[in-house]
């Protein structure tokens, strides 16, 4: 959606992207889109993809390892695909002189907040999972080359960002689980973790509105919504959707997994500030997204 907004602008669009957790038909024609192109490649291998640098504007850094539970039982796997390819990509920034980068972070980082609505200026910064550890890091890099070499550097703090494509995260686990067994559907914890759920569009739109209004040397944002919706309701919405009577089971205790964050409401005064807003609350955000994967999936016609 980022690409096909930029697209709109009139940029001249290049992707890098190994399509891992991605297709290629999520993202626009280069045929129809004569100033887009795509490029398959790995950020850990920088040779393979730097040139793409070359006379840009700006680089958007979106990539990273999309599965925070992974991380537990593969260390490794968010020093290469978060911190490690972070550094490749602000590096290439700078040798290329490109002016600004921008950087989607996570709301993760910020650890098991005591304050909430939890703003930018929070701290100690304490990341629970590896994945909120390597974006930390790559919030550091981001910085520190923004203050050493003099380009802008842009960070989004997101909260969980939901729409009909993705392929992860507590809505497409709901649903693959009943897909599975559409009697019972088990919910990792005690159902009462309660986050935000921003739509793609409204993190879009917020992230063009403050590259365009912000314009310190580090801009440090959140993006979320001003409520939060628990995991027992969001349970409840699939089962509903899905047309089974399932019943719904807890495995128990506070954190759904190892490095979880059960508790997530971000502060958006600073972006409300410049002008945003999101159109969705999390509840209608989680609402359109479970009725379009069912309808995608054929239910409830």
């Amino acid at each position: 959606m980022l690409v096909r907004a930029l697209l709109h602008r009139g940029h001249e669009v290049r992707v890098i992207d190994n399509l891992s957790s991605g297709q290629r038909s999520d993202l626009p024609d280069p045929v129809s889109e004569p100033c887009l192109s795509i490029l398959q490649a790995d950020l850990r291998e920088p040779k393979t993809w730097e040139s793409q640098f070359d006379g840009a504007e700006a680089v958007w850094h979106l990539a990273a390892n999309r599965d925070i539970r992974l991380g537990t039982s593969r260390p490794e796997i968010d020093l290469e695909q978060g911190t490690i390819a972070s550094f490749h990509v602000i590096d290439a920034a700078r040798r290329h002189a490109v002016p600004r980068a921008y950087l989607t972070s996570s709301c993760v980082i910020y650890g098991l907040p005591t304050v909430f609505p939890t703003p930018e200026s929070y701290g100690p910064l304490e990341p629970q999972s590896l994945y909120g550890a390597s974006k930390l890091a790559a919030e550091g890099l981001f910085s520190a080359y923004a203050h050493s070499y003099g380009l802008q550097s842009y960070i989004f703090r997101l909260a969980n960002i939901i729409d009909a494509r993705m392929n992860h995260g507590v809505i497409f686990d709901f649903f693959e689980k009943l897909k599975k067994d559409p009697t019972r559907l088990e919910v990792l914890g005690d159902g009462r973790q309660a986050k935000s759920y921003l739509r793609t569009e409204d993190c879009v739109a917020g992230m063009l509105l403050v590259a365009d209004r912000a314009d310190a040397s580090v801009n440090i944002y959140n993006l979320g919504t001003l409520d939060r919706i628990s995991v027992r309701e969001i349970a409840e919405k699939v089962v509903r959707a899905h047309g089974e009577k399932a019943r719904i089971e807890f495995t128990g205790g506070s954190q759904g997994w190892a490095g979880d964050v059960p508790q997530l409401l971000l502060s958006i005064d600073r972006a409300s500030g410049l002008g945003w807003r999101p159109s969705y609350t999390s509840a209608a955000a989680v609402d359109r997204t479970i009725a379009e994967v069912a309808l995608a999936r054929g239910l409830g016609r």
